[in-house]
């Protein structure tokens, strides 16, 4: 983690158009356990956002990133740091990688119940 982070959920320096109406970070996976029985975790972390309700212009920038990142490789993510005291604070993480955005139905001309998972986050 590193970088000046915008204070919101940001990619590449560029807040979200609509912040996420839920989002978490993911248990990270279990490989498998040691020889003294001792769990042995993935080294990298993800983070999922849930949208409700979207406009098109709003998944559209989702979309885009994902675009991007296809082209590029990786992003730069500004997320809640992980386990940082009693503070929410955001910090901006290098490297990572989003899903293709998922939507739901469409409502009056806006998607439903998005969802965006960002991956290879080192923590």
């Amino acid at each position: 983690m590193i970088g000046y982070p915008s204070g919101s959920f940001a990619i590449g320096g560029v807040d979200f158009l609509l912040q996420p109406t839920e989002h978490k970070w993911m248990p990270r996976t279990m490989l498998g356990r040691d020889g003294a029985g001792h769990p042995i975790y993935s080294g990298v972390r993800e983070y999922e956002f849930r949208f409700q309700l979207a406009s098109l212009t709003e998944y559209w920038q989702l979309q885009q990133w994902f675009n991007l990142m296809s082209n590029t490789g990786t992003l730069v993510l500004d997320l809640p740091a992980y386990a940082v005291s009693g503070t929410y604070l955001f910090t901006s993480y290098t490297g990572c990688i989003i899903d293709e955005p998922e939507a739901g139905t469409y409502f009056s001309e806006s998607k439903t119940d998005m969802l965006l998972i960002a991956s290879n986050i080192r923590t």
